[in-house]
């Protein structure tokens, strides 16, 4: 069984968000999967299989963190269609059944590929109790991101600040279904992007996720709101970091990127 290591949200390696990719003939039992990306140990490993021709989907794709299988994966969807495209295996754009309905991801003419993601509803919150001691920044506004992504979307003051956390990712995991998204407006935009954020998800055991496609699903109507575009660029300031280009489109956001392949091999357990 092969298996491919990708760098997506980036054009170079090393950067990014990694994910692991493996195409199947089909799913194995759930136990096998998660055993599967615990070894790969990145926050994402996606599983896909090819399916019927003639149904609303091409393909059926499933995620899991080292911890859990998860709703909703960006960069790991990403670098499912990067490996589909680049291997042969599908040309166009590819279909996905996922567990938040059908994905597709389309390849550019320039190397990158494009997402259509449902657009994460958002609702004013109060902010809990213990999130800014836990976040270790007083956050101005605070959201709740819907079931799909299952976060906490929380904007700063400013860019520095955000660059600046230290969070306590244990006391985090109390106040959110997978964890919080911290985000501010860009201090120049002349830097070629629109907003900053970083995204902490202990309760799908990833402390801080380098890059990621999902939380932009709720980033985009956020800032497209506030900055009165729709489309925008965002820049996930993680160690590894990331750049991904939003368009809002009402109920649909689409996702930006491109991505690159880095390990090739055999699976042999």
């Amino acid at each position: 069984m092969q298996i491919r290591i990708v760098d997506a949200f980036t054009d170079r390696p090393f950067a990014g968000n990694p994910a692991g990719v493996l195409l199947l003939d089909a799913f194995p039992d759930d136990n096998r999967l998660q055993n599967i990306a615990l070894e790969v140990n990145h926050a994402e490993t996606a599983f896909a299989h090819r399916l019927p021709e003639g149904g609303e989907a091409d393909w059926a794709l499933r995620w899991f963190t080292p911890a859990t299988e998860v709703n909703m994966c960006g960069h790991a969807t990403l670098a499912t269609a990067h490996v589909l495209h680049t291997t042969g295996a599908h040309e166009g754009p590819v279909r996905f059944a996922t567990r938040s309905g059908v994905l597709i991801a389309t390849p550019g003419e320039d190397g990158s590929i494009t997402l259509d993601f449902p657009t994460a509803p958002l609702t004013p919150v109060e902010l809990p109790d213990g999130v800014a001691e836990a976040l270790g920044a007083e956050p101005l506004t605070a959201f709740d991101t819907g079931p799909n992504i299952g976060d906490l979307l929380v904007e700063l003051a400013d860019e520095k600040t955000v660059h600046a956390l230290n969070p306590d990712h244990k006391a985090l995991a109390a106040h959110s279904e997978r964890g919080i998204i911290a985000t501010a407006r860009a201090e120049d935009p002349a830097l070629g992007y629109d907003f900053v954020s970083r995204c902490f998800f202990p309760n799908v055991g990833i402390d801080e996720d380098p890059v990621t496609g999902s939380a932009h699903t709720a980033l985009a109507p956020y800032w497209s709101e506030r900055l009165g575009r729709t489309e925008l660029t965002g820049l996930q300031a993680s160690p590894r970091s990331g750049r991904v280009r939003t368009e809002l489109r009402g109920e649909r956001t689409l996702l930006g990127g491109r991505a690159v392949t880095v390990i090739e091999g055999e699976l042999l357990a």
